[in-house]
C-alpha cells in the first residue's frame, strides 16, 4: 500500500488525560505547536495517532517555517502560533480508545483510521492510501508540488514496530551540474570534509546551494591538496540576494563552520532529493566530474520547480 511522504515533522499524538503530541523520539511537540490542541481534545480517550506536523503556505508544505515554530521564547511562540499555524495530517491509528492496533495488519488500521477520522472533523487532515502502483506513481509525479517528497511503500498485512523502519520510502532524485567555490576541512583536519557547491544566478553572482560530502578516506586527501592550489580570496556571493555559506546558527551542530574559498572553476554533478528556498536540503550524492562544461553554464535555472496538484487537493 502506498501514501505520499509529507516534508514535515513526524509526530504521535495521544488522547485522553494524558494528551500529548510528541516527536519520533519523544520530546514534546505541543509547547511549539499550541494552536494544535483544539485538535488533541478532539482525539478520544486511549487513541494514539501517528502522522505529521506540517505547515502550509500557497498550498504547498514549507518546511523553512515550520523549523522556525522551534523557539524558546515563549512570546514568539504564541505569535507565530497565530501567524503560521501549523496542521495535523494523520497517517496511521496505534491505539483507538484504549485498544492497542500495534499488532493488527496496516490494512486493518487504515479501515480503523478512516473511521476515526469521520469524527474528528476538518481539525485533522488524513492522508490518502492506495494499493495501486500506478496511481501511486502519478502521485509520485503530481503530488510534489504539494509538499510530498516522495512515496512510503508499507505491506497492508505488517503490524507496527516501534523505532524500527518497516516500509520503503521511493523518494525523487534529480542531478545537477554545480561550480565548486569552497571546501570545509574534515575534522581530522588532513583532508576534506565536504566540498561546498555553488550556482549562478541571473545577475552572475555565484550562490551558495549545498554541499557534498560523500568521498573516501582517500579522495578525501587527494582533493584538499588540489583544491589548495586553486584557494581563493572569494567565491560566493557578492549581490544582494546571493547567498554565502553561513556561520553558526541555532540550528547548527558543534562542529566548525569555518570554509575556504576556491577560484569558481570546477564543475561536479551531483544528485539531490529536496530544495529549500534556494538550497539543497539534505548532503548532495557524488555522480562525475564535468571538466568538458564551463562554470558560467552552471545555473539556477537548473532546478526543477514541480507544479501540479495543490496540499488541499489531495488531502481535502
Amino acid at each position: 500500500m502506498f501514501e505520499p511522504k509529507w516534508d514535515g515533522f513526524r509526530m504521535i499524538a495521544y488522547g485522553g488525560e494524558q494528551l500529548r503530541l510528541d516527536s519520533r523520539n519523544g520530546k514534546t511537540l505541543l509547547r511549539y505547536f499550541p494552536e494544535l490542541q483544539p485538535s488533541l481534545d478532539l482525539l478520544p480517550p486511549g487513541t494514539v495517532v501517528d502522522g505529521e506536523v506540517l505547515i502550509v503556505v500557497d498550498n504547498t508544505t514549507d518546511f523553512d517555517l515550520l523549523q522556525l515554530r522551534v523557539h524558546p521564547a515563549r512570546s514568539r511562540i504564541e505569535r507565530l502560533a497565530e501567524e503560521i499555524p501549523a496542521r495535523l495530517v494523520a497517517f496511521d491509528l496505534l491505539a483507538e480508545r484504549g485498544e492497542s492496533l500495534v499488532e493488527a495488519p496496516y490494512a486493518t488500521r487504515r479501515a480503523r483510521l478512516e473511521d476515526l477520522s469521520e469524527e474528528l472533523g476538518d481539525r485533522w487532515h488524513l492522508t490518502p492510501v492506495t494499493s495501486d502502483l500506478d496511481t501511486a506513481s502519478l502521485w509520485f509525479r503530481d503530488y510534489e508540488s504539494a509538499g510530498c517528497d516522495g512515496i512510503i511503500c508499507k505491506r497492508a498485512d505488517g503490524v507496527y514496530v516501534q523505532d524500527k523502519r518497516q516500509w520503503l520510502k521511493w523518494k525523487h532524485r534529480r542531478s545537477v551540474d554545480c561550480v565548486i567555490g569552497g571546501y570545509r576541512l574534515h575534522k581530522n583536519g588532513d583532508r576534506i570534509g565536504s566540498i561546498l557547491l555553488g550556482l549562478y544566478n541571473t545577475e552572475g553572482d555565484l550562490h551558495f546551494i549545498g554541499h557534498c560530502s560523500g568521498f573516501s578516506d582517500r579522495d578525501r586527501v587527494t582533493l584538499l591538496s588540489l583544491l589548495e592550489e586553486i584557494s581563493a580570496d572569494e567565491s560566493f556571493g557578492g549581490g544582494e540576494n546571493t547567498r554565502a555559506p553561513g556561520a553558526q546558527s541555532r540550528w547548527s551542530t558543534k562542529r566548525s563552520m569555518q570554509w575556504t574559498p576556491v577560484e569558481p572553476g570546477v564543475v561536479v554533478q551531483v544528485s539531490y532529493d529536496q530544495l529549500q528556498r534556494g538550497r539543497f536540503r539534505h548532503a548532495t550524492r557524488f555522480e562525475r566530474w564535468r571538466p568538458d562544461k564551463a562554470p558560467e553554464e552552471c545555473t539556477m535555472d537548473q532546478l526543477v520547480r514541480p507544479t501540479g496538484a495543490g496540499f488541499s487537493e489531495v488531502v481535502g
